[in-house]
């Protein structure tokens, strides 16, 4: 039955729906696992993405799918930035995006992101002015593969991959330095005194 579900959704499920279409006191959870574990080694997946469940095309197939006719969008270097901020950050507004990237952000960063179904509004923050929030989607765990924002690298990770800016290590280290105890040599009195 949970197979047959997900099968013919129009997207991916919650536990609540799932449940909602079997027998009481059913296993949902333990069920998804046994569908999931059936379906590892095909070439279509159970995956779960946030709180959803859905079937996808195993990744090792997904270029046999992929459309040649479909150009790849690059992103700017300004649209990365923003969407790391929300993703490591959400949510968050347009003013903070700012504030830890340095630098104004143009409407149309924002306006892209949410058009790739990466980004989306997310409510409004509890302040004067009450600016809108963002966040990130399930399009967007989806389309990097993760299962939850937990799953985003960290800072060791980023650092070994080479993804961090050589400029920010070292504004990092300068950080780290100025934090230690600066030891006031005026004030000591010596064996002498």
């Amino acid at each position: 039955m949970v197979e047959a579900l997900l099968f013919a959704a129009d997207g991916p499920l919650t536990l609540d729906a799932i449940a909602a279409h079997l027998p009481e006191q059913a296993p949902v959870r333990a069920l998804l696992e046994e569908v999931e574990t059936m379906y590892a080694a095909r070439g279509i997946n159970l995956v779960r993405r946030g709180n959803r469940w859905h079937f996808q095309t195993a990744p090792d197939l997904f270029h046999i799918l992929r459309r040649a006719d479909a150009a790849p969008r690059k992103l700017s270097r300004a649209a990365i930035e923003t969407l790391a901020v929300i993703a490591y950050h959400e949510p968050v507004t347009r003013a903070q995006v700012e504030e830890i990237r340095g630098v104004s952000l143009s409407k149309g960063t924002l306006d892209l992101l949410m058009e790739m179904g990466w980004v989306r509004p997310a409510g409004r923050r509890e302040v004067p002015g009450r600016p809108l929030l963002f966040a990130t989607t399930p399009g967007f765990l989806a389309h990097f593969n993760l299962r939850s924002r937990r799953d985003l690298p960290g800072l060791d990770e980023l650092r070994a991959a080479g993804l961090l800016d050589p400029l920010a290590d070292a504004l990092e280290a300068a950080r780290e330095e100025q934090e230690e105890p600066v030891l006031n040599f005026g004030e000591a009195s010596g064996p002498g005194d």
